[in-house]
């Protein structure tokens, strides 16, 4: 009797056939709803997260994924069916009338999200094509675009842009010596494969921070602190294209995002902390401390103790790492801006780089001499004589050295004139002995 009962019942649908019945259907999974998505799209996570749950949405109707299958550098398959099944151009932006722009515009930005693996070149040649295709022109929308840019268009930004640009680096190996000035431009740099669509997704990404179109009081719920830091994160790119794109993209996002700044100057230093007392590995302190050059000139005076601290915590102990040749013009640039603004920190920097002064490299002490005269050449009188008698020290240990002609012939003649006069002055007055 219960048989019969259950017999009566209507039967679920198994998984399989719900698999057969939308398989093929391109049109449906062009057209799945955006309100699917959770509302977790729009935070920052990491770029193989992103990358499968995009998968879950773009193939949504072609049943079960997982999220390995959609790791960043593997072939790209959704339930098993590679993405070549499905994955085809789009209709451009001229061939569909206004009021379905958006839409297709949220569409390519879907279709975009599928990671290809760049290390093997003969694999998903032509879908590799179209997505660059796509690529540009969502470059060329985003750069033409009339009307503010909605909140769903950020969110699907941000996760198309975070699925491509944040990923895991494979530092190559470095060998444990000392980095000499000339030794910086010979080294070769490591170039990232995908570097063919990765450069399209920086310059959309460009074009769409510094859009007017873009309302940063809006935005900064998807451009939040977790993005910036994962955006940070890349700096370490052995790639110096990447490097300069994202040195301009943070210097615009510092620019436009107000309620940004002081996290980004906070996060920064973090960066350098880490470099100086624990790793003293680091592919991106050039652009951060250009960033920071930019940021120092715009700050106003009387200068905030938060800023003081910065020079003596952060940009003072930069001079200790042996890799300083990488990024001392920077470095230097930074603290002219901070001397030049308040002339009293002169002697704070001074005393900082007699802190730090190298004892057995030449090279480099060659340039705390170049950075000193520049210092020196904005010091007041006042300033200079609080730190005199240690900086007389130290220039008497180096002319005494046996390097004092190699050093000699790199700094600026009026300079070491002065400097020797102001020693043998400073040797004749009473109560004074250089030793």
């Amino acid at each position: 009797m219960l048989k019969q009962i259950l017999s009566k019942l209507p039967r679920k649908p198994s998984k399989n056939a719900d698999n057969r019945e939308h398989g093929g259907s391109h049109t449906t999974l062009l057209n799945s709803s955006t309100s699917s998505r959770s509302s977790d799209l729009g935070t920052s996570k990491s770029g193989n997260s992103i990358a499968s749950h995009v998968a879950l949405n773009y193939a949504s109707d072609i049943g079960p994924y997982n999220d390995k299958k959609f790791a960043r550098g593997a072939n790209p398959k959704v339930n098993g069916i590679p993405v070549s099944s499905f994955y085809e151009a789009l209709p451009g932006f001229r061939d569909v009338p206004s009021s379905e722009k958006q839409s297709l515009f949220i569409k390519k930005l879907n279709m975009c999200c599928v990671i290809f693996d760049f290390t093997d070149p003969t694999k998903y040649i032509k879908e590799k094509e179209i997505k660059r295709n796509t690529l540009l022109e969502l470059v060329d929308y985003v750069t033409s675009v009339n009307g503010k840019f909605t909140e769903t268009v950020m969110q699907e930004v941000i996760t198309m842009v975070s699925a491509n640009l944040f990923r895991t680096f494979n530092p190559q190996p470095r060998e444990n010596k000392v980095i000499e000035a000339f030794d910086v431009e010979e080294e070769e740099p490591s170039m990232d494969p995908a570097w063919l669509h990765l450069q399209i997704v920086y310059e959309f990404f460009l074009r769409f921070v510094a859009s007017p179109e873009l309302d940063a009081k809006l935005a900064k719920r998807y451009i939040d602190h977790s993005f910036i830091l994962k955006l940070l994160d890349l700096f370490d790119s052995e790639d110096p294209r990447e490097r300069e794109y994202l040195k301009t993209i943070l210097h615009r996002i510092y620019g436009k995002f107000m309620v940004h700044r002081p996290f980004i100057r906070k996060a920064t230093n973090n960066i350098f902390y880490i470099f100086v007392f624990e790793t003293e590995k680091h592919n991106g302190i050039a652009e951060l401390l250009e960033i920071l050059g930019s940021v120092i000139n715009g700050f106003a005076l009387p200068l905030k103790e938060e800023h003081k601290l910065f020079l003596v915590r952060a940009l003072i102990p930069l001079h200790k790492p042996k890799c300083l040749p990488m990024y001392h013009q920077q470095l230097s640039y930074c603290i002219m801006q901070f001397v030049e603004k308040d002339c009293k920190l002169a002697d704070t920097v001074i005393r900082g780089l007699l802190k730090y002064w190298p004892i057995t490299n030449c090279s480099k002490e060659v340039m705390f001499l170049s950075e000193l005269e520049e210092v020196l050449e904005a010091t007041q009188p006042s300033e200079f004589q609080r730190c005199m008698v240690p900086l007389f020290h130290q220039i008497a240990r180096c002319l005494s050295s046996s390097h004092f002609q190699k050093w000699i012939e790199h700094t600026d003649t009026f300079f070491s004139c002065c400097v020797y006069e102001s020693i043998t002055s400073f040797h004749s007055s009473p109560g004074y002995v250089l030793t």
